[in-house]
């Protein structure tokens, strides 16, 4: 069976869906993966055919309007629908005729759940099924509030179940006019604002995320299931940056802080803050530039800047893990089985923070707008020293290791293709 993979977004988003792909390559399917050209090295390094989409989340989040968006944290669902707009505008149709033409000999689509409304469409004209699949729950619930809205408290069910309700609604409204503008040139009726939760309601979704982390709510519809994670290990032939070991040997475990794709006005005052903090709380350091661009000009000799290396490598020879909250490097974090810090910047990222605190495996999440180098130094310090905080982690982390997130993945795209 021929299956295209419609994934875009930061690598968090992408990198499941490329597993995936993997996962039922070996499986004998014959798979597409559409994703922005920035990520072919990723396509290629794991053997799948690869369809370029338009469109460079890196550049979008490196411009003014993506920098403002992570500095205001987007805490605002409205005034998130015409930043959004403003940076989808430009490469949203373009990356559904891309999707579209991916799909040409397709015999199902695989899609992210964010785009679910572009995949519906590509299949309505294609005439195959569709199963959408998410980093992050998208369905309103009343277990928890949605990701993205400003309220992380749990205030009960009612308020859940509006989060998740009013969320989906700010989320289509970044797509709206494209989406329709995109519908229209097949002469299809447009969609209306319920039209997203009932195709996500209606279609096969897979959550890319642990029930050990986020239980099923009473209230999911059948159709949609978490697997557990969809990892990516290391390569065989990747190596250690020169003196990344020689630096973890030479002392105590480092506290690993990255931001990944989010970027900053001023990346250097804020590598600033977070050299303070380790300097305040005692700790070496590990320091990923990331897309950011956060490299300070003048680095002490009790931390080491690196651009990248595999997570499933480096977090388990960490102390504790600061990062950004996004789906994919707190479901590292937590398989690490070390604890975790999260300063989040925006969307789903406050979500994953609260998550991390409520499973007892993190402090409390430093909105980005709130860090301090005096904060963070205190969050570092908890997490590093406190024993059952320490336990908490390592005991999630030997759970989620446990679990076969793409087994359990390719079963039900079985299920649900019927092949």
């Amino acid at each position: 069976m021929r299956i295209t993979i419609f994934a875009a977004g930061s690598r968090g988003d992408v990198q499941p869906c490329n597993m995936l792909g993997k996962a039922l390559q070996e499986e004998g399917y014959s798979i597409v993966l559409a994703a922005p050209e920035n990520f072919a090295l990723l396509a290629r390094a794991h053997g799948l055919h690869m369809h370029p989409l338009r469109g460079d989340v890196q550049q979008i989040m490196d411009s003014q309007t993506g920098k403002r968006f992570m500095e205001s944290g987007g805490g605002n669902p409205i005034q998130s629908i015409r930043a959004m707009r403003t940076m989808l505008g430009p490469i949203a149709i373009q990356m559904a005729e891309d999707a579209f033409e991916a799909s040409r000999e397709a015999e199902a689509l695989i899609s992210l759940a964010v785009f679910a409304l572009f995949a519906r469409t590509i299949v309505e004209v294609r005439g195959i099924p569709l199963v959408n699949v998410e980093p992050t729950p998208l369905l309103p619930t009343r277990a928890f509030p949605a990701p993205g809205w400003p309220i992380q408290s749990n205030l009960g069910g009612l308020h859940n179940r509006l989060s998740g309700s009013v969320m989906l609604r700010v989320i289509w409204e970044w797509y709206r006019p494209f989406v329709n503008r995109f519908r229209s040139r097949f002469g299809l009726q447009p969609f209306a604002g319920g039209d997203f939760h009932r195709v996500l309601a209606s279609t096969p979704l897979l959550g890319a995320y642990s029930p050990k982390v986020i239980p099923r709510p009473a209230d999911s519809p059948a159709t949609a299931q978490a697997t557990g994670y969809w990892f990516q290990d290391a390569l065989p032939e990747w190596r250690p940056p020169p003196g990344l070991e020689a630096f973890l040997q030479s002392g105590k475990p480092p506290v690993y802080v990255g931001f990944g794709s989010m970027g900053r006005k001023d990346p250097a005052r804020f590598a600033t803050i977070v050299l303070d903090a380790l300097s305040e709380s005692g700790q070496r350091g590990l320091l990923l530039a990331g897309w950011g661009g956060m490299r300070p000009l003048t680095i002490p000799g009790t931390v080491f800047t690196i651009d990248s290396a595999p997570h499933n490598w480096l977090f388990p020879r960490m102390a504790a893990v600061v990062h950004h909250g996004g789906a994919g490097t707190t479901a590292e974090g937590l398989r690490a089985g070390v604890p975790t810090v999260i300063v989040p910047f925006i969307v789903d990222q406050p979500f994953w923070g609260k998550r991390v605190r409520a499973l007892g495996v993190g402090p409390e999440p430093i909105p980005l707008r709130k860090l301090t180098s005096g904060k963070l130094a205190l969050a570092i310090r908890e997490a590093v020293t406190s024993p059952q905080m320490r336990q908490n982690a390592a005991d999630l982390g030997t759970a989620i290791r446990a679990e076969d997130g793409l087994g359990n993945a390719v079963r039900l795209v079985k299920q649900h293709l019927g092949a």
